[in-house]
């Protein structure tokens, strides 16, 4: 093994490691993380929200027994992936060592380092985005057909992965269209390659049309609720913002590519995914796929024009990075417990980069993310404590229902060590797991509501007790109540066959 293979896989080693020993072990899961670890006990060729692939690393998970070391293995060996990836791209192009070091920056300071260790569908779909892209550059290069079969299969796995992988299809194919590598779409091995790309998916393509297309209802959901208040200036500033440390590597490569007869459908590509994501109103995070290629066009030329006279410009171009990285470390990562961390925030002024800003549009002590890592063990065991209230006879007449997708999948999570039985909810994927009828005497219910009592079925309970609520000041679910409900009557049986017959109305399972 040559040195610059040694150095490209010592980083991506590197890159596994490091955010392990960076996160402050308080935090917990995220709640998105409890969803698709949910649907890992769930495996199909399609969810509400997502494609399957995150499903079997879910399952693997569950089988190696569901600790945070797993929970947070996979999306770290994805973004390992996505580095090689664009190494090998650096290597094609003829960068050496420097051209790998200055790679490896903006996946240790900046957005990549959080996405990478947060198990949800970005750090598989930015792997395929990247692969899509290596095997283009890689076929141009070559002329070798077999790059365009790896294209197929990457587009293929990438949307069974997260269908905004089309995107970027889209976009580099476009961007080869107004180039001379148009050719391509004449290659007969292209289309070889996208049928069996196209097989490769059609099990979900199935899926959704087996069950009324959930992905369009779940995308007009997302855009009712929080993409209408993207606005196109902080989805444009962010993209600054998420790669401020090493902004100078990706502009350095989108410079390059574009002004390239050989590379410009690379920089047309990015142009033409802003531009779709803008139009689409995108969240900011939408584009992190397509920056690892221009870090490697980037980190490549920067090298060739510091290789001779202006070698000392390596050290400005290792430090700067570092620096401003070192400072975004506590926003990229919780590296604190939230009360240190709070107050970092403060002497840091971090309100003023909008990174304390939450969907309410509000400026908290703490991100979003980070305040979405905690709480949830609180909420599992003011749980169990309703429902060790019950008897043994009471509790086999006995549900445990939450409000939402976060909660449930939390208390799921954590059932084996609390002893609660399976955890329902009607909110996202867990409606296509709720049984048709349930048939309970006494219900355990997690729920952002304080005002339960006062709603129509509650006067079929004979008793309703608040048990507790989350405590935890920096938690998001802060407030969340839990209820113990006993004694239902018919009446609530019927309720509750008829509320689920109507949530399931829109989707045939």
């Amino acid at each position: 093994m040559n040195k610059s293979n040694r150095l490209l896989y010592f980083l991506a080693l590197l890159k596994i490691i490091i955010p392990y020993f960076l996160q402050n072990s308080i935090y917990e899961p995220h709640r998105d993380e409890f969803l698709y670890l949910a649907e890992g006990h769930h495996l199909a060729w399609g969810f509400m929200e997502v494609p399957p692939m995150l499903s079997i690393f879910a399952w693997l998970t569950h089988l190696f027994g569901d600790g945070m070391f797993w929970v947070k293995l996979w999306p770290s060996l994805f973004g390992a992936a996505t580095f090689i990836i664009a190494g090998k791209i650096v290597q094609s192009l003829g960068g050496k060592l420097f051209a790998l070091l200055l790679l490896f920056l903006p996946f240790i300071f900046g957005g990549y380092l959080r996405v990478f260790f947060l198990f949800q569908p970005n750090p598989p779909e930015i792997f395929f985005w990247t692969m899509i892209a290596f095997s283009i550059i890689r076929f141009i290069q070559t002329k070798e057909n077999k790059w365009l079969y790896v294209f197929g299969v990457s587009v293929a796995l990438g949307m069974l992965s997260k269908y905004s992988v089309a995107f970027y299809t889209t976009s580099i194919l476009l961007g080869l269209l107004f180039t001379k590598y148009r050719t391509i779409f004449i290659n007969k091995h292209f289309w070889f390659a996208s049928a069996i790309g196209f097989i490769i998916f059609l099990p979900n393509i199935i899926w959704q049309y087996q069950n009324q297309f959930p992905v369009v209802f779940h995308m007009k959901e997302l855009q009712q609720t929080q993409l209408q208040y993207i606005s196109p200036v902080s989805f444009l500033s962010d993209q600054l913002l998420i790669n401020l440390p090493c902004f100078f590597i990706w502009i350095t490569g989108l410079i390059y590519c574009l002004f390239s007869r050989q590379y410009r459908y690379v920089g047309l590509s990015y142009v033409f995914v802003i531009i779709l994501l803008l139009l689409g109103h995108g969240k900011s995070y939408y584009s992190l796929g397509v920056y690892p290629v221009l870090f490697a066009f980037g980190a490549t030329q920067l090298e060739q024009f510091t290789d001779a006279k202006r070698r000392w410009l390596r050290v400005a171009f290792i430090i700067f990075p570092v620096a401003i990285g070192l400072l975004f470390l506590p926003i990229a990562l919780p590296l604190l417990p939230p009360p240190q961390l709070a107050d970092l925030y403060v002497k840091m002024n971090t309100a003023k980069t909008g990174t304390l800003k939450w969907e309410d549009l509000k400026d908290h002590p703490l991100p979003q993310d980070f305040a979405d890592m905690l709480g949830w063990k609180e909420m599992a065991q003011k749980a169990a404590k309703a429902y060790t209230m019950l008897n043994d006879s009471e509790k086999k007449e006995t549900v445990v229902f939450c409000d939402n997708y976060g909660m449930a999948g939390a208390l799921n999570y954590y059932a084996p060590q609390y002893h609660l039985p399976e955890v329902y909810s009607d909110n996202a994927s867990f409606l296509y797991w709720l049984p048709t009828s349930i048939n309970l005497k006494n219900l355990v219910l997690v729920t952002d509501d304080h005002h339960e009592k006062e709603h129509d079925f509650a006067k079929d309970f004979q008793s309703i007790t608040i048990i507790d609520s989350v405590t935890n000041e920096f938690a998001r679910e802060r407030g969340d109540y839990i209820y113990l409900f006993k004694g239902a009557d018919a009446n609530f049986q019927n309720y509750m066959k008829e509320k689920i017959a109507k949530d399931k109305a829109e989707f045939k399972y």
